[in-house]
């Protein structure tokens, strides 16, 4: 998700294909409001579920809107009998969507089958199973998701079926921008920096924003071993006796690497053209391919991810000779570079016009790295620094990366020292029971809040969830988990919208998400097991989508289009897909069966 995405205009040609393609739930989703910006919303209550199912041990909450208590029964898809029956909590008012909702308990089923629910007054709500492997399909279609986005290579027929499509990017000539200059490599240095994945809906690759991707995909693999060995996706590395998790996180590994400047240490931002390229496939996008900028943000995050990596990819040194080593001298240089250089701030080039990632709050930053590298060589002068940089833990982002050095060390926290061990379990712990109390002061049984709809609003969503499954591992208490639970059920259809928002995984999917090869292959389906950023009432593209598409509220939770135009709500991203990831595998692993 590029920071500022004003570059992206619709041609003439693009607007005639978005028209042809436009309706399915876009349509239907848009027809609940009638006034564009108005107050309230007219609609027929409907039952929202998590459309992919339960586990048959997990908590299981319908939401039933309206504007009163109401009855409840659970029936069999298949033949009908009710299996269960209660009445729905007292409806309250959830003000990301100006509704008024209750919720309907179903978690004394637990029999595996398919069911619907049914409320007088209401239509019934979507079937939807209970099934001991009811996120695996998820977990993995959201991991290979990476593989289908990867840049440099061809995605085979093999591999991804009729999303198979030729290499773009290699990525082998890349010119060194005049804002990335260094004596050892002046303007106009052709270098090589091939591998990654694609950022987002655009084909450009950004440190700053890989830094929290590729720490959340090794994080999954590091909390969750059990779950991730084994697992075979059906990309190229299969069977090669390393998980594909770590496998997949390689791919992108091996282009930060190549995006540090062997003189001296220091990350280069970006690798970007100085435009963004049109709705083409990867092959077709040939473009010169520039390294933009160096900054002290993009340093540290390499650093931070280097370290964790180093740390993790130890266990496989056969199959990985000497990287975790390279790695750890990698972070340690880009380091040094960060503490010689602690206010080299991104500014944008005036010739350049993709992602930003701009930061200019950096404490973060700095203790995020300090964290991992303590972890890594126990120098207790990184812990130190961390003392100095730490701040209360929040919610991760790509630019405020803070609690994942809390986590890091929560998660490693017999190697601590006893007074740092407690901040790291109280951090944790405060921040995950601030986010339950919201869930549970929520009619709609979310953490979110009317601030939390900003461009990516699904990943706040999961970030939460990844939150709350951090102080279910500290504490094994029951709320946390069920906290997270809700979170999915919200991504997966349980929001005002009826949409899961993965696109390939459930009944009512996004069909034009803004994603060029998506919308470049000639396939009318997306490529699958991409989150859609979600609903954002600053609607940042209205401009570029007027005479195509619009959208019908400005309500934060209904502020959604799926239309191929939409980059400030329908747009995927490395950081969106990546809490995806892990949360889906993490409540696959830790929900009772």
């Amino acid at each position: 998700m590029a920071l500022s995405r004003a570059g992206h205009a619709v041609s003439a040609g693009l607007a005639a294909r978005l028209l042809l393609l436009l309706g399915g739930i876009g349509a239907c989703v848009a027809c609940q409001t009638q006034d564009p910006f108005a107050g309230t919303t007219a609609h027929v209550g409907q039952v929202r579920m998590n459309q992919l199912g339960f586990l048959p041990g997990a908590q299981k909450l319908a939401v039933v809107e309206g504007d009163r208590a109401l009855a409840f029964v659970v029936e069999r898809e298949e033949g009908g009998g009710v299996v269960l029956s209660g009445t729905t909590t007292a409806p309250a008012a959830w003000k990301p969507a100006r509704r008024e909702a209750a919720i309907a308990d179903l978690g004394a089923l637990t029999a595996p089958g398919r069911y619907r629910v049914r409320v007088e007054g209401l239509p019934p709500s979507d079937p939807f199973p209970v099934d001991a492997q009811a996120y695996s399909a998820l977990a993995d279609a959201s991991l290979k998701s990476f593989y289908l986005i990867r840049s440099g290579t061809p995605v085979e027929a093999a591999h991804a079926g009729r999303f198979a499509r030729a290499a773009g990017h290699p990525d082998e000539t890349v010119e060194i921008h005049a804002s990335a200059a260094s004596p050892g490599r002046p303007a106009g240095t052709v270098v090589s920096a091939p591998g990654g994945w694609y950022d987002a809906g655009d084909y450009n690759k950004y440190v700053v924003n890989s830094g929290i991707t590729t720490w959340t995909l090794l994080a999954a693999y590091e909390h969750f071993p059990e779950f991730f060995r084994g697992r075979e996706l059906g990309i190229p590395e299969s069977g090669d006796g390393v998980p594909d998790i770590l496998d997949e996180a390689w791919w992108n590994l091996r282009w930060m690497l190549a995006m540090q400047d062997p003189g001296d240490g220091g990350v280069y931002h970006k690798l970007t053209n100085l435009r963004f390229d049109g709705m083409v496939m990867p092959d077709q996008a040939v473009k010169r391919r520039y390294m933009v900028g160096r900054s002290t943000a993009a340093a540290l995050d390499f650093a931070a991810v280097m370290a964790t990596a180093s740390r993790v990819y130890a266990s496989y040194e056969a199959q990985f000779p000497g990287e975790p080593a390279r790695m750890r001298a990698a972070a340690e240089a880009a380091w040094r570079w960060a503490q010689a250089h602690p206010d080299s701030f991104y500014r944008q080039p005036q010739d350049v016009r993709t992602g930003a990632y701009g930061d200019e709050k950096l404490d973060d930053e700095f203790a995020w790295a300090a964290a991992e590298l303590y972890l890594l060589t126990g120098d207790a002068h990184y812990l130190e620094a961390f003392a100095r940089h730490a701040r209360d833990a929040d919610v991760p982002n790509w630019a405020d990366v803070g609690a994942l050095g809390w986590i890091s060390l929560a998660a490693h926290r017999q190697r601590l020292p006893a007074a740092s061990r407690d901040a790291a379990e109280r951090q944790v712990g405060q921040l995950a029971a601030r986010l339950a109390a919201q869930s549970r002061e929520s009619p709609w049984r979310v953490a979110m809040q009317p601030r939390d709809f900003v461009w990516g609003s699904n990943a706040v969503a999961l970030n939460q969830a990844m939150v709350l499954l951090q102080a279910y591992r500290l504490e094994r208490e029951r709320t946390y988990l069920d906290a997270a639970q809700s979170q999915l059920d919200y991504v997966l259809g349980r929001n005002p919208l009826g949409v899961s928002f993965v696109t390939g995984h459930g009944l009512r999917t996004p069909m034009h998400i803004h994603h060029r090869p998506s919308q470049a292959d000639g396939i009318a389906s997306p490529v699958p097991g991409l989150l859609s950023g979600g609903p954002n009432p600053s609607q940042q593209d209205r401009a570029d989508c007027k005479g195509v598409a619009h959208y019908r509220s400005a309500v934060p939770a209904l502020s959604w289009i799926d239309h191929d135009c939409s980059y400030a709500s329908n747009e995927t991203a490395i950081n969106w897909n990546a809490p995806l990831v892990y949360v889906s595998s993490a409540i696959q692993y830790l929900a009772p069966l």
